[in-house]
């Protein structure tokens, strides 16, 4: 059996908070209903700790959005009115931002303003998307649905970017480890060696000079690595602040090997994925395009759904204007063509954000199973320059004294 900490509310809006003992979430959640009790958040419980409240940070992030849009649907969806609802989260939630953040979109609200009106007054919290998808909701009468559907894209999407981020970890650990181990060669170990070779006043080889005028680079201009790596960061920075930089660099980034390959599945994934949900709540094609845009990362896939939503203007379909541009893959883009002939475009763009995730995954795995061997023998050609450079330049001197 494991302690759960939970916190629920009745019907008449009251807050609880307890633990309780379980075999899981599923039986707490049980036990709770039982009770006439509604499950706002559930998880294991810490000995000897206390549960946060919504939010503590300073500052709001996605995982916050997604526990906010997560509790108000659980709410929403058990018949709590919105007034209600908000009050319940304005109470659960820590810290000034978010409480401040639910006080001013309770206040408009209660002011008469719709919700996703509320909402949009925050654009650096709520993305077009997100409003967009609240409006459809509250037209079609279904905003705890709705809010459901928007916290289960949140998760999907997240799960996209943990998946690539915990892919990274090991090659990021063996990339410092081979540049550390490099650098207390050259910086500890060919000094000591260094000053033998003066002292035998013989010309070393060149590979010898190359390694200890190295060694000396390192051992009194360090500081100036970390600079020149600053110096490069705001420079790529300010390029990519630069529409026409931008693009340049998003079009290298899409015909890079192997890279290339795996930008184009994230972001067709992201736009699959975004615009079948739009879809799927009724809001049109070619508005729906136009939230997806602001969403892709890469402008040069964001220019070609700008050509796209043009020509759908026109009345040509959206499949043949990304077929022709030949940045889009051909696989999803007839998946969109059967969507658009069949009339089933959500549920098409959904297979192919499902596909293109499972392809972002495969190709991630096959990155890291060429791109490990590769450093580590990258590192040992190194490490054993440098021994070798060493090697020579001690038996050169050794064949002089004999």
């Amino acid at each position: 059996m494991t302690l759960f900490r939970y916190k629920a509310v009745d019907a008449a809006g009251q807050v609880s908070e307890d633990d309780f003992e379980a075999r899981d979430e599923t039986m707490v959640v049980d036990r709770l209903h039982s009770l006439g009790l509604i499950p706002i958040r559930i998880a294991v419980a810490s000995p000897g700790s206390t549960q946060p409240g919504l939010f503590s940070g300073k500052r709001l992030g996605q995982d916050q959005v997604g526990a906010l849009t997560r509790e108000l649907a659980t709410l929403l969806r058990a018949g709590l009115p919105l007034d209600r609802a908000m009050e319940i989260l304005i109470n659960l939630a820590q810290g000034p931002v978010l409480q401040s953040l639910l006080v001013k979109i309770r206040d408009a609200v209660r002011g008469g303003a719709a919700l996703s009106a509320a909402l949009e007054a925050h654009p650096a919290v709520f993305s077009r998307f997100y409003v967009g998808m609240i409006r459809a909701g509250e037209a079609g009468g279904s905003l705890g649905t709705v809010l459901t559907r928007i916290s289960e894209f949140m998760e999907r999407s997240k799960e996209l970017k943990e998946t690539v981020k915990s892919a990274l970890i090991y090659p990021t650990i063996l990339i410092i480890a081979s540049v550390s181990s490099v650098m207390l060669l050259l910086i500890f170990v060919v000094p000591q060696f260094s000053q033998m070779f003066e002292q035998s006043g013989k010309a070393l080889p060149l590979a010898t000079q190359i390694v200890v005028a190295a060694g000396n680079l390192l051992r009194h201009y360090w500081w100036a690595i970390p600079v020149i790596a600053g110096l490069v960061w705001r420079y790529f920075k300010w390029q990519m602040g630069r529409p026409a930089s931008r693009l340049v660099w998003d079009r290298r980034f899409l015909t890079m090997p192997l890279v290339g390959d795996l930008v184009t599945k994230v972001e067709i994934a992201r736009f699959a994925r975004t615009l079948g949900t739009l879809l799927d709540n009724g809001i049109p094609l070619l508005a729906g395009l136009t939230v997806v845009r602001d969403t892709v990362g890469n402008s040069m896939i964001a220019g070609g759904l700008d050509i796209a939503r043009e020509q759908l203007k026109a009345g040509q379909g959206l499949s043949k204007p990304l077929l022709a541009q030949e940045i889009f893959p051909p696989l999803a883009v007839h998946m969109i063509g059967v969507g658009e002939e069949t009339g089933q475009m959500a549920e098409m763009l959904t297979r192919i954000a499902d596909i293109y995730d499972r392809e972002v995954a495969a190709a991630v795995k096959r990155m890291l199973a060429l791109l490990e061997p590769v450093m580590i023998l990258g590192l040992g050609l190194i490490v054993g320059g440098i021994i070798i450079s060493i090697l020579l330049a001690i038996l050169k001197v050794n064949s002089l004294v004999g």
